[in-house]
C-alpha cells in the first residue's frame, strides 16, 4: 500500500495557497509542491487531495493510504458529506476519483507533527503562490 501524506495551506482566508504531497512507495519518495493561487485553507486541503489522487493515478498506484492533518477533510470523505455547497463540488470530484481510479483508498487523520514533510511542501507552494494573482 502506498503512503500518501497531503497538506493544504493558505496565507490568509482567502489568501495565497499551496498543496504539499509526499508519497512513500517501497523506498521511493515523491515530493510535490503545488502553488494554488488564492483560495481558502479548506479549498487548499481539498485541492491537495485531488492533486494527490491524480498524481497517484498517473503513477499507476491502486492501493492508497492517505494521511491528512485536516479532520474536516477526513470527516467529509468518511461521511461523504459537507455542510457548505462550495465544497460539495470538490468532495464529489475527490469521491469520483477514488471510486473510478483506485482499488482501495483509506484516509486517516494524523496529528500535524506526523505530517511535517507535506506541510513544508505546502508552505513552499504558498510562497510561490504569493506572486500569482487570484487563480
Amino acid at each position: 500500500m502506498i503512503e500518501v501524506y497531503i497538506d493544504g495551506a493558505s496565507a490568509g482566508d482567502p489568501g495565497p495557497s499551496g498543496a504539499g504531497i509526499f508519497i512513500k512507495n517501497r523506498g521511493e519518495l515523491i515530493r510535490e509542491s503545488i502553488p494554488l493561487g488564492t483560495m481558502s485553507n479548506h479549498d487548499a486541503e481539498f485541492q491537495a487531495l485531488i492533486h494527490a489522487l491524480k498524481l497517484c493515478r498517473d503513477y499507476g498506484f491502486r492501493l492508497l493510504s492517505i494521511r491528512t492533518d485536516s479532520q474536516i477533510l477526513e470527516d467529509a470523505l468518511d461521511k461523504k458529506y459537507v455542510k457548505k455547497d462550495r465544497y460539495r463540488v470538490l468532495l464529489n470530484e475527490s469521491l469520483d476519483l477514488i471510486e473510478k481510479e483506485f482499488d482501495y483508498v483509506f484516509v486517516k487523520w494524523i496529528p500535524s507533527k506526523q505530517n511535517k514533510e507535506a506541510d513544508q511542501l505546502a508552505r513552499r507552494a504558498v510562497q510561490s503562490s504569493k506572486g500569482k494573482k487570484g487563480t
